[in-house]
């Protein structure tokens, strides 16, 4: 009866210390970046002091903040 017990405990101790699987990424988009391509602008990222800042570069030459823009002009 102990055989079988010592037997399955290093199989026991082996599984208890498998990794666990790294979460699936989300996946969704910035809508302010979605919304400036919609409208047929390029996003372009800047590194600035305070991070990273993305520009809607539109067609028409104008150039704005992706997030002001889409406050902006969003409906």
């Amino acid at each position: 009866m102990i055989k079988p017990l010592i037997a399955l405990l290093p199989a026991l101790l082996l599984s208890a210390c498998a990794s666990e699987q790294a979460p699936t990424p989300v996946g969704m988009a910035n809508p302010a970046s979605v919304y400036c391509g919609e409208q047929g602008g390029k996003v372009i990222i800047k590194q600035e002091a305070n991070g990273a800042v993305g520009y809607c570069h539109l067609p028409d030459g104008q150039v704005a903040e992706e997030w002001a823009f889409y406050r902006s002009t969003h409906p």
